[in-house]
């Protein structure tokens, strides 16, 4: 619901010094939508070859499993990425797909885990700065970009992706989706529902770079300096 819309347009439009606008917007069909049709007759298989290709230009690792391989995958990563300390979310995905005992090992062999936990409040934020490693689940993949899409929330704090050193996404297959447009319509359609959704959605593309000054590509700016995902066999 929106409130006070109309009297906060009138203030603007006094302002500007015009008028406001009365007119209702007008209902457009647009005869050709391409946004619509790009790769959405790309198998699921496909869509992991044009992931796949894409993180090769965003210099991101990417590493095929199914579930049962899944912990073994995902600790030889760690190590690859030089271990902890490690920032996770609070997610109960961790345990759906069979991480549970591995985060629960980490420990015993001198790598610290923290999972982000809402009472400790900022407390997280520090931590996460410190963390080698961010893991977080992508909920919805753009194969297209090589974008990972996270709703973040109590216990799924955002810092967890973009402040630790490094950052492993854990792709479930089924999230994969051609395009940007699929994964707006897949939010939308969580509003016209009437669901809750997340109160920040990050869309995150491989490691921090920049290419903002004299178009020069520069990895690792102003967030982790290398980015890996690891796609899951689910479907």
């Amino acid at each position: 619901m929106i409130q006070n819309r109309e009297r906060f347009l009138a203030n603007v439009a006094s302002r500007l010094s015009r008028t406001a606008v009365q007119t209702e917007r007008p209902v457009r069909n647009w005869k050709f939508r391409p946004q619509d049709k790009t790769l959405t007759n790309k198998t699921p298989d496909e869509l992991v070859s044009i992931l796949r290709d894409q993180c090769r230009l965003i210099h991101t690792d990417l590493i095929e499993t199914n579930a049962q391989d899944l912990p073994s995958v995902l600790e030889e990563t760690v190590a690859a990425y030089d271990g902890g300390p490690l920032v996770i979310w609070q997610d109960p995905r961790y345990e759906e797909f069979g991480l549970q005992k591995q985060l629960e090992k980490w420990p015993a062999q001198g790598i610290a885990v923290h999972e982000w936990d809402a009472s400790l409040g900022c407390d997280n934020v520090a931590i996460a700065e410190k963390a080698n490693i961010g893991i977080t689940f992508s909920d919805i993949t753009l194969a297209e970009s090589g974008t990972v899409v996270l709703f973040s929330g109590e216990g799924k704090g955002r810092s967890v992706s973009l402040l630790p050193h490094k950052y492993i996404a854990l792709i479930p297959k089924s999230t994969i989706v051609p395009r940007m447009t699929q994964a707006a319509q897949q939010i939308s359609k969580q509003v016209q529902e009437g669901k809750t959704i997340a109160s920040c959605i990050n869309f995150i593309t491989g490691p921090s770079n920049s290419a903002d000054i004299e178009m020069n590509l520069v990895v690792g700016v102003h967030g982790p300096v290398k980015a890996a995902y690891i796609v899951i066999e689910d479907r």
